[in-house]
Formats: C-alpha cells, structure tokens, sequence
C-alpha cells in the first residue's frame, strides 16, 4: 500500500513535516508513505496557467497523488481554518479541472494536524472536508489526530518524543491502512 503524506507548511522546522516523518517511520508493515513537498508551488493565477500550463512541482504532486492508494494530508491551522499555501497546491492539483478524477476521485485521505497551540488542528481538519467531497476524495472520519503543543511532542531535530502522540499514530496508521484496504481494496 502507497501513501502519500502532504505537510501543509513551509517552514523549515514545520511540526506537520515531522508529524509526518514520524508516521512514515512507523508505518505498519506493507505500508509506504513517502512524504511530499508543496514548496515551489506559486499561487494559483489563471493567467499563468494559461499562458505556461501546470508548474513541474504541481505536475509532480499530482502524480504523486494519482499513483498512491491514500493521501495523508498533515496540516496546521491557521485562524481557526485551513492554511493557504496548502490549499494553493490542492487548488493547483485540480488544474486542469479533467485531471481532477484521475487525482483526488475516490482517494482515500486522512486528516491530522500538529500546532504548538492548544486546540489542536480541528478547525483545519473540518475546514478541509468540503473541500475533498468537492474533489471527490473519500475522507476518513475514524480516528482523529490532533497534536496540540507540538513544541513538546517533538524534539529540537523533529523527532516525535512524546510517548502519547506515538501511541496514538500507531493506532491513527493502522486504522487508517484498514480504510484503505476496505475503500481501496489494497493490502497492506
């Protein structure tokens, strides 16, 4: 089973990238997640789009996207919503617009978020909802994962220390990998 992890951040020393990292590492067996990148994708201008078509790091992205089973989508909150510079590359990832099905329709996509505040990153994963039923993606609503106080789960490195938050995204992986396996029909 492919699963692609997007950090919804830039930021160098992002929690969402380290959240990440620490999933990718404690996959369960059968189970590859390669983490992405949305840096070097601009924001979305039409004008753009027209006159030089996708960007090589979008084209890239949805490539991704298309050849894996499931999307793990870790993004902050920012205001109580979803970021902007993620939601420009999902944007983006809908271009052209007869791409979107072979992209996003029927993918699995996980939800879970990090933030050094503490309220965790539910207002970000419900923000993202109507967006993936509008692309046709098949969010998971089993469990949830949101890591409030990041700065303590995780090492000055980016390392996942905090023995809770491991417990729960061992479990949050697992079940997630079950989801895939019954939207999917992939085995881990």
């Amino acid at each position: 089973m492919k699963i692609v992890g997007i950090p919804g951040s830039l930021r160098r020393g992002s929690f969402n990238r380290a959240l990440l990292e620490a999933a990718r590492e404690r996959a369960p067996d059968g189970v590859e997640l390669e983490v992405a990148s949305i840096a070097g994708i601009p924001l979305y201008d039409a004008d753009r789009e027209q006159a030089d078509g996708v960007p090589e790091p979008v084209t890239r992205l949805k490539d991704l996207i298309a050849d894996a089973d499931a999307i793990l989508l870790a993004s902050p909150e920012y205001n109580a919503s979803l970021p902007g510079v993620m939601k420009n590359a999902v944007d983006w990832c809908t271009r052209p617009p007869k791409d979107i099905g072979r992209v996003w329709g029927g993918k699995p996509v996980g939800l879970m978020g990090a933030t050094p505040g503490r309220g965790g990153t539910r207002f970000a994963q419900a923000a993202w909802l109507p967006v993936l039923h509008a692309l046709g993606a098949v969010p998971w609503g089993g469990k949830h994962l949101y890591v409030a106080g990041a700065a303590g789960a995780f090492d000055p490195q980016g390392k996942l220390v905090d023995e809770a938050v491991d417990a729960l995204l061992r479990e949050y992986l697992s079940a997630f990998s079950e989801f895939v396996t019954q939207v999917r029909g992939v085995r881990s």
